[in-house]
């Protein structure tokens, strides 16, 4: 064999080794992602820090959304996090901020959680109501609504409330979580 086809079979193996090292280490690094992605997208992370198993996590318990007839249960990342790939990265990005909030002591307290609780909670609201309350219609679809079902009083305010325009974060905070204090009685809750 020539020298020169020689050379060519050399590289064209160090090639595929290349090749095949980098689609291994793609994998791996994809594996390692999304394996992130997933335990960072349970309850048992939302709540491992005990400024929100003690308060957020607690108000949760006692709602419709963690008990009910139905049995359907809503976790932390059911109503915060998008289900939508390119959606969930961005909420995970923006989620890196709150953690390195807790690491610098920003709300490391209970006392200090309660102190920035209406600023936290207006951003998640201010999400909801830009996104047309995405997460919540994961669940909750207008067009599967039975109104004759609904009391009066949810029938007329759902009917007024889609013809509006509204979304259901404009009538339904404190649905999972009590209201911060500060917060006006014209919030537009149900």
């Amino acid at each position: 064999m020539s020298e020169s086809k020689q050379g060519k079979g050399i590289f064209t193996t160090t090639r595929l080794s290349v090749m095949a090292t980098f689609f291994t280490l793609g994998i791996i690094f994809w594996g390692g992602f999304h394996w992130a992605l997933e335990i960072t997208n349970t309850e048992e992370f939302c709540i491992s820090c005990h400024e929100m198993e003690d308060t957020v996590y607690q108000e949760l318990r006692q709602t419709i959304h963690f008990t009910n007839a139905s049995g359907v249960r809503a976790t932390c990342p059911d109503c915060h996090v998008p289900k939508e790939w390119h959606h969930k990265i961005v909420r995970k990005i923006q989620a890196s901020n709150e953690i390195l909030h807790k690491l610098l002591g920003t709300i490391d307290t209970q006392e200090k959680f309660e102190a920035k609780r209406l600023q936290l909670a207006q951003n998640v609201w201010r999400t909801m109501k830009s996104t047309d309350s995405r997460e919540c219609r994961n669940c909750h679809n207008k067009e599967s609504m039975d109104y004759t079902k609904q009391g009066g009083r949810a029938f007329d305010n759902h009917q007024r409330g889609f013809e509006e325009g509204k979304t259901c974060i404009d009538c339904h905070k404190g649905i999972a979580h009590s209201l911060p204090k500060g917060m006006g009685t014209d919030s537009g809750v149900l």
